[in-house]
């Protein structure tokens, strides 16, 4: 509206590592006055009663007590992605300030990375371009082999919207499709798919030759898979996680891998990340690792900023917040 000053909102920075994509800043400033960490750090007199709203873009910039404390006339904080494990709801709540997240704009590249992980290691994709390109290379050996996917036994471990789209992918391979979930799908859900329900866990990583992970951290699913959930899977078995590190003991995983308890992992995260250079799962020929971008498409990315932007506007105007995480 002229001549009426754009709402502040505090960002981490623009560009670099964990800054708001400079190709997105034209847009973010037709609607807000961005303010940065370093400019609020540097007149936090003058914009901490200025600023209505926090744009966390990949958990940046880091929401406490203290800057909570700072920040009076705070209305929002609009998160990037799905996951919420690294904000404190109820401190948020506290302090009047609401959440949103970009839960539903994720789950198409989330669920294609997932299958794109599957066949990679089934496959031995990387492996075999490291063979490929090697100046050491002087044949092709014919008993160098991978394992099927289709027709395969695919067991899915949260059956949201994500691990849903997983599903439909995974029917057009023909796979048989398992899937364990806090609640059972419709029944017209689980026949649009072919999936079967596993009330129990280790039914489903009994009876899988892919285990694929898609559900949020919670205090709950903090290491879900751990030694006893690996010893239960085959030993033919691959663990595809893409859903965050923490929902799989890591020391466990790599117990496994090394003893062959299982076949291989497909990770897109882990804990931390990036890991240490001198991990053991960075070691392991039967791992695959990428830097966590199930999400990283530019036309997702762009979807989630004007979704954050909508959230924003809506936390200001004090309206229904599109996407509202609650406590």
């Amino acid at each position: 509206m002229e001549g009426q000053e754009l709402p502040y909102v505090l960002i981490d920075c623009i560009g670099g590592m964990h800054g708001v994509y400079e190709d997105h800043v034209g847009f973010l400033q037709k609607h807000f006055h961005l303010i940065t960490m370093k400019e609020y750090l540097e007149n936090k007199t003058l914009l901490s009663k200025k600023i209505r709203a926090i744009y966390m873009w990949y958990h940046k910039p880091v929401v406490n007590k203290e800057l909570l404390q700072s920040l009076p006339n705070l209305r929002i904080v609009a998160s990037s992605g799905v996951g919420i494990d690294h904000l404190d709801l109820n401190l948020l709540s506290s302090f009047g300030v609401k959440v949103s997240n970009t839960p539903f704009i994720v789950s198409t590249d989330t669920a294609d990375l997932g299958m794109a992980l599957m066949l990679a290691s089934s496959r031995r994709l990387v492996e075999g371009y490291e063979m490929a390109v090697s100046p050491d290379t002087e044949y092709f050996p014919a008993d160098w082999l991978g394992a099927e996917v289709s027709g395969a036994t695919l067991g899915i471990v949260g059956m949201g919207t994500i691990g849903y789209k997983v599903a439909e992918r995974a029917k057009a391979f023909e796979m048989k499709i398992l899937y364990h979930n806090r609640s059972q799908r419709k029944k017209e859900e689980e026949s649009a798919v072919g999936a079967v329900y596993c009330k129990k866990i280790d039914d489903l990583l009994q009876q899988s030759d892919f285990v694929l992970l898609a559900v949020n951290l919670t205090p709950q699913t903090h290491k879900l898979i751990g030694k006893r959930e690996l010893e239960l899977m085959k030993p033919t078995a691959t663990l595809i996680n893409i859903s965050r590190g923490l929902i799989v003991d890591q020391d466990a995983l790599v117990e496994a891998l090394q003893n062959k308890v299982i076949k291989a992992a497909a990770l897109d995260v882990t804990y931390p990340e990036p890991l240490p250079r001198d991990h053991p799962l960075l070691k392991l020929k039967n791992v695959i690792i990428t830097p966590h971008i199930g999400s990283a498409t530019k036309k997702t990315r762009r979807i989630m900023m004007e979704e954050m932007t909508e959230s924003i506007q809506a936390g200001i105007a004090g309206l229904p917040i599109p996407h509202e995480v609650l406590p």
